[in-house]
């Protein structure tokens, strides 16, 4: 279950809710593990030619008090087969042809087809939302609701029919119980940064004068796959002008650059990145890179359980602007079902989490399990780029690495 449910109970006492529903995407994969690859991509105009380009709706819905539940359409059922959650609707008809006798299902897949085959709660998503509220008495409920992956039409429809409910947003409160990593989440994060890490320094081990970026990258992504990932990124910069993804860039003798990289394991993201170079660092380059190192040692020892955020921040600008560096943006941010989860590490400010259910100072606190990646770079136009970014988790004595990653001096093939 990647669900943090204690977390998440204590919030919806606290904030006074007796259900959530979500709605995002990410939420709804929070919710109930329940993914299908085109739900985050396909839209209504691509089946109804000038339809709008509202993201296909879907909902899983958390009450504090009895079973969660799934809708979801029911073509794309099957992918809550492994789903913890054991409520599963669809709506409208299933769009299969039922002529012919079914053979005998798995238990998992059984449920399914059962479920397939319950009477529809609605022709809609939206309207089948509806039917399970008014079927568990939440219809006059306090209910926290997804806004972040609500259609203007679904929003409409919901506060048309829930007059007596209070249906409050609960958008950000979802990102804040989402920032707390559950063993099941820390499981999926630890295997995609240790894959990460190994594929980007094989890619890395491949490069010469002449070789093109883009083979390298074509490694990685064969290696990632090879080892159970699906790819993100992989970024570097060409001669200290930005980051870039130009994959016909053909390395120089003297290259000195930001890599960046990352991956996904059960939708879990990596996200890492250091120097490469193919000469030892000239001078002034290896004197950003040991600044750096010192940046990234200080914000390691700020990440305390009970500490802002922005503790880490300070740490790692003053360890720069120490040594005389200041065009420079140290930072961190969580890791999770979006490549930034919160807490998001920056200077401290006044800025709110702010929603129906929840306001708080956007500089959160750290705590125990939460994922924080810590990243500097130093671009240099026109000479190179240094780079150290590092993947952290939050625990009761400070910090601790998710995965091995030495950072301690430029990735160079041997």
């Amino acid at each position: 279950m990647l669900f943090n449910r204690p977390r998440a109970v204590e919030y919806m006492r606290r904030c006074g809710l007796d259900a959530l529903v979500a709605a995002a995407w990410p939420n709804i994969t929070y919710f109930s593990d329940y993914y299908n690859w085109i739900d985050p991509l396909f839209k209504e105009y691509m089946m109804a030619p000038g339809a709008s380009s509202n993201r296909g709706q879907a909902y899983a819905l958390f009450p504090l008090e009895g079973e969660p539940a799934l809708i979801v359409s029911p073509l794309a059922v099957v992918n809550a087969a492994d789903s913890w959650v054991s409520e599963v609707h669809t709506f409208g008809a299933t769009g299969m042809d039922e002529s012919v006798p079914p053979g005998p299902l798995a238990p998992k897949y059984q449920r399914l087809y059962e479920a397939l085959h319950r009477p529809a709660l609605a022709a809609t998503p939206t309207a089948a939302l509806l039917g399970l509220l008014r079927a568990r008495g939440l219809d006059k409920a306090r209910i926290g609701l997804d806004m972040e992956g609500l259609s203007a039409p679904a929003r409409a429809a919901l506060d048309g029919a829930l007059p007596q409910a209070q249906v409050r947003n609960c958008s950000n409160l979802l990102r804040l119980i989402r920032a707390v990593k559950s063993p099941e989440e820390l499981r999926r994060l630890t295997r995609s940064a240790e894959i990460n890490e190994l594929a980007a320094l094989e890619s890395l081990a491949l490069g010469r004068p002449g070789a093109a970026v883009g083979d390298l990258a074509r490694h990685y992504r064969s290696r990632i796959a090879d080892l159970g990932a699906e790819y993100d990124h992989y970024s570097y910069c060409i001669r200290g002008l930005g980051i870039a993804g130009e994959p016909e860039y053909r390395l120089a003798e003297d290259e000195v650059m930001f890599v960046d990289f990352g991956c996904l394991v059960g939708r879990y993201f990596s996200d890492t990145g250091m120097t490469y170079a193919l000469r030892p660092l000239p001078a002034p380059l290896a004197e950003r890179h040991a600044a750096l190192r010192a940046c990234l040692a200080a914000g390691m020892q700020a990440v305390q359980p009970g500490v802002r955020g922005s503790a880490a921040h300070t740490a790692m600008w003053q360890a720069l602007t120490e040594r005389g560096f200041t065009a420079i943006n140290p930072h961190g941010h969580g890791l999770g079902l979006e490549i930034r989860d919160y807490p998001i590490v920056v200077a401290p400010s006044e800025r709110r989490l702010r929603d129906d259910c929840i306001n708080e100072l956007a500089d959160l606190p750290l705590e125990v399990d939460m994922v924080v990646n810590l990243e500097s770079a130093i671009f240099v136009p026109g000479v190179g780029a240094t780079h150290i970014e590092r993947t952290l988790v939050v625990a009761a004595e400070g910090a601790r690495p998710l995965t091995a990653q030495d950072r301690s001096g430029p990735v160079m093939p041997s």
